[in-house]
Formats: structure tokens, C-alpha cells, sequence
């Protein structure tokens, strides 16, 4: 015969703390938000276009039907040593790209040295330098971008000794800054005030041990 069994259920606000850290834990695994890294993802499709690298996109079909773009950013972390982001993009000379860049994020050294860099490398090329990076192999760490500089000028030129290097580890590096702020908004909202806040929004219950009830 089919019993009834009566269990007590707590919200995350009402269980001892190590019945919370287990609550917290389910969150980090199964409540995190899909698409958790929109944000970032957006605000560094913008600093690209401060730059001068335009991201490559592809449609990606959408659930009630038509498509959207889908940047061509890849990324793996937090917690193994391979970990890391990259992108697929086109890169050229943008003008007063320093100025916008201190505009849009005034307190960022990291950008504003990368920024830096490829201006300077530019003004020794007479901003002639173009470049294109693609995602290649298993892994999405900055290591795993292929770049290839070239410089375009209508006379031929060659590009100086070490320009190719500095233009790539600049782009590198903005690979870098990428996966660090990724990194940043993962550690914000996977953190225990955010995560009890989310926990207290919601509906989610739990048994006296931090289990998820039903």
C-alpha cells in the first residue's frame, strides 16, 4: 500500500551552515544560469570593436525558430592548468583606440597596456598591419590561437623584425584579460552571499542536510 511520509524542508535561510555549503553546492552544479557569461562576452565584443579586432560570427538557431549570432569565443575553466579562452577574429587599425579604450574602462591597466601595444605597433608598420586568429586543436586556452600577421601596404613592404610577434602577444594577451574576467564573474556569482541570495529568490527547498527536496 502506498504510505505517506512526511518530510520537513528548510529554505537555504533556515539550515545550519554545513547544510548550507551542501545547498550551495547543488546551486553551483545544476542552478547556475546556462548562459551565465552573456555579459562578459558582450562588454568584450565592445572593447574588441575599440580595438579593432571584429569577432567572427555564425548563425545559431534559436528555440522558438530564426537565428542569432553566435560569437566565435571559446573558453574551459576554472580549476585545471589547460584551462583558458580564446576567439576567432579579424584584426586591423583602429584610430584613437587608446583614448576609447581609457574611455570605456578607465581603471583597467591590463587593456590599456594592450591597446598600447598594438598602436605602437601599428605606427611602426604606418598602421598597414592586419591580422586573423582561428581556433585550432581540443583545448581554448590564448595558446591555441593561430595568428597571422600581414601588413598591407600598397608597396610591399615587409614588416620590421618583431613586429609579428608583438601584434600576436598582444592579441594573446587580450585572450588572457578574457578568460580573467570570465574567471571573475564565475567566482562572483558561484560565491556564497550570490549564491544564498539566488537560493532565497527561488522556490528550491531542502531536507535538514542540504539535499534538494523534490
Amino acid at each position: 500500500m502506498p504510505e505517506i511520509i512526511a518530510v520537513t524542508v528548510y529554505r537555504i535561510e533556515e539550515l545550519p551552515e554545513p547544510a548550507k555549503e551542501q545547498a550551495r553546492a547543488w546551486y553551483r552544479r545544476h542552478g547556475l544560469d546556462r548562459d551565465w557569461y552573456d555579459a562578459v562576452f558582450a562588454d568584450f565584443e565592445a572593447v574588441c570593436g575599440i580595438l579593432g579586432v571584429t569577432l567572427r560570427t555564425s548563425p545559431a538557431g534559436l528555440m522558438g525558430g530564426g537565428f542569432r549570432p553566435r560569437l566565435h569565443i571559446y573558453f574551459r575553466g576554472f580549476w585545471s592548468q589547460g584551462d583558458g579562452a580564446c576567439f576567432e577574429g579579424h584584426y586591423a587599425y583602429a584610430r584613437r583606440a587608446s583614448e576609447a579604450i581609457r574611455r570605456h574602462a578607465p581603471l583597467d591597466v591590463e587593456l590599456h597596456r594592450i591597446v598600447d601595444r598594438l598602436q605602437g605597433v601599428q605606427r611602426r608598420s604606418f598602421y598597414q598591419l592586419s591580422a586573423e586568429a582561428r581556433h585550432r586543436g581540443h583545448y581554448c586556452h590564448e595558446g591555441c590561437m593561430a595568428i597571422t600577421v600581414e601588413r598591407d601596404g600598397r608597396s610591399g613592404q615587409v614588416m620590421t623584425a618583431g613586429t609579428e610577434d608583438i601584434a600576436t602577444e598582444a592579441l594573446r594577451d587580450l585572450a588572457r584579460w578574457l578568460y580573467r574576467q570570465l574567471e571573475r564573474e564565475y567566482e562572483h556569482l558561484t560565491s556564497d552571499a550570490v549564491v544564498d541570495e539566488a537560493l532565497a529568490a527561488s522556490d528550491v527547498s531542502f531536507t535538514g542536510d542540504g539535499r534538494r527536496f523534490g
